[in-house]
């Protein structure tokens, strides 16, 4: 590899000169930059990041740790994450945990060594469902710190990005309760997930709350195992034929929903109204196309790489903050409130 002595050397200067020429010093003539760089790149010259990382004490480098690439609210966060990572001049190093604390926690000992600056990260379902959270203690205590998104670990210090699904949840049900529906069903895939409880408890208040309703808070918990998920959801349909409201608070069980409840002769939305939570970009594949909880995924990426920035920047300590981004409900075909 060749270095700033070799260049020196090369041109007959010091290894100062050199530096500051590759940085357009105005201490160093016009004439002699020009050499500088022409003779860098004729030896293709790099500068050694991991130096001048050790040097600022900082990589300008952040890493980033998500449950599930495939899942499409995940990449389109991570989509907000690098856009944003590149407007602040930062790089990204993505890991996926696929559900895995294991994973997880080697992602976070392999890069928490100095190869990046924070973290950004949505917990893995294992750890959540465990209550493991040591290792990000750690991490943080090592003055890493980390922006966790959407599934949060309430008992970390750290700064969070989420949405108010309590409230997403209790505003999606009221739609149905509004439209006169007397069995609303909830279908939950997110098992322990901190996301899905909190919809669950959303969505029980709204019953509770409304007078006009007479009927019990029914959630159904299924596998989020994809090969099994449209058996699951055809079981729910035939138990429950006198569903007439159906709450589905994954991004993917409200499209199968509308579809096994057509093919089972079900008219949507006049016998039954379905509202999934969702990306805007997934809507369109069932037919009509479905009313969602609208999450702004792009917008929790990009705010969350703004927050860790901020803290880099300013290099505080305590005082964690937490974000709410909002939700927009996007009625479409499959409710009668259009």
């Amino acid at each position: 590899m060749i270095t700033l002595k070799d260049l020196a050397a090369t041109l007959g200067v010091s290894v100062s000169t050199v530096s500051k020429a590759l940085k357009d010093s105005p201490e160093i003539s016009k004439d002699t930059i020009a050499r500088v760089k022409v003779i860098a790149k004729e030896l293709n010259y790099r500068p050694n990041t991991l130096a001048l990382s050790l040097k600022n004490r900082q990589t300008k480098t952040i890493g980033v740790i998500i449950p599930d690439i495939l899942n499409v609210f995940f990449a389109r966060i991570l989509y907000g994450i690098e856009q944003e990572s590149t407007a602040l001049g930062y790089n990204i190093i993505t890991c996926l945990s696929n559900e895995s604390y294991e994973k997880e926690n080697n992602s976070l000992n392999l890069l928490a060594n100095g190869s990046v600056d924070g973290f950004i990260m949505s917990i893995a379902q294992e750890t959540q469902s465990n209550g493991e959270v040591k290792h990000l203690k750690d991490t943080i205590n090592q003055d890493v710190p980390i922006v966790m998104f959407d599934r949060v670990a309430n008992d970390v210090e750290c700064d969070k990005v989420i949405i108010d699904d309590f409230n997403a949840a209790f505003k999606g049900t009221e739609i149905l309760i509004k439209e006169g529906r007397k069995k609303i069903v909830l279908i939950n895939s997110l098992g322990e997930l901190s996301v899905g409880k909190l919809r669950v408890l959303g969505y029980k208040k709204a019953l509770e709350k409304h007078d006009s309703y007479k009927g019990e808070a029914l959630v159904i918990e299924i596998d989020d195992n994809e090969a099994l998920l449209n058996d699951q959801l055809e079981r729910v349909f035939t138990e429950h034929t006198d569903m007439d409201g159906l709450l589905c608070i994954d991004n993917v069980s409200g499209i199968m929903s509308v579809n096994i409840a057509q093919r089972l002769g079900r008219k949507i939305p006049e016998d039954l109204s379905v509202l999934g939570f969702s990306s805007d970009e997934i809507s369109h594949l069932s037919y009509p196309q479905l009313s969602t909880v609208t999450q702004h995924a792009v917008e929790i990426g990009q705010q969350s790489v703004r927050m860790l920035v901020d803290r880099l920047k300013n290099k505080t300590k305590g005082q964690t903050t937490t974000a709410t981004i909002d939700f927009t409900i996007e009625l479409r075909g499959t409710t009668l409130s259009l």
